[in-house]
């Protein structure tokens, strides 16, 4: 009986110390950090010089304009880094942003990864797109200067002249 009993405190233990585990990992898992860096863009359309012509229609940025920050907490953690932009306050629907993951940032988390965004994605209008993904296998995953391209096409004659603006808003959230 006593065997028993001793069985019993043990499994009730080991059970009482897994759930603390998860429990902490589930908590470590919420906090994920993101930082955003870099200048503004301004993009210069150089002037139309022969009647009939167009804009070149495509513009990028230096392959740095955002530097992001990210960290993502150990225990097999996630963090999907995602982007959008708002009218800021005058913009028109025919120009198109994209973004793109022009390289990897420095960590010094060994096993952990970044991937997607190396290609441009075009960036929607106040609805957050995935740019990428971190995983942290055993450690916390933590990067910095992660570089971000910018891209503005659909520049065209047809477009009022004007001032347009936007502000590009990144987010990081659990996948």
């Amino acid at each position: 009986m006593k065997v028993y009993t001793i069985f019993l405190y043990k499994t009730f233990l080991i059970k009482s110390v897994l759930i603390l585990l998860l429990s902490l990992s589930l908590d470590l898992k919420s906090q994920r950090v993101l930082t955003v860096g870099g200048t503004n863009w301004t993009v210069t359309v150089p002037p139309i010089t022969e009647a009939g012509s167009n804009y070149t229609g495509t513009y990028e940025s230096a392959t740095n304009q955002v530097l992001l920050g990210a960290s993502v907490p150990l225990l097999l953690g996630n963090g999907k880094v995602s982007v959008q932009y708002q009218a800021n306050p005058t913009w028109n629907s025919n120009l198109v942003l994209s973004a793109r993951r022009t390289g990897n940032g420095t960590t010094p988390c060994v096993g952990c990864s970044i991937t997607g965004g190396t290609s441009y994605i075009t960036v929607p209008l106040a609805t957050d797109i995935e740019l990428f993904r971190i995983t942290a296998v055993v450690a916390l995953a933590s990067y910095s200067n992660i570089p971000v391209q910018l891209q503005l096409s659909g520049v065209s004659v047809a477009i009022p002249a004007a001032t347009y603006n936007s502000l590009l808003v990144f987010t990081i959230a659990a996948p």
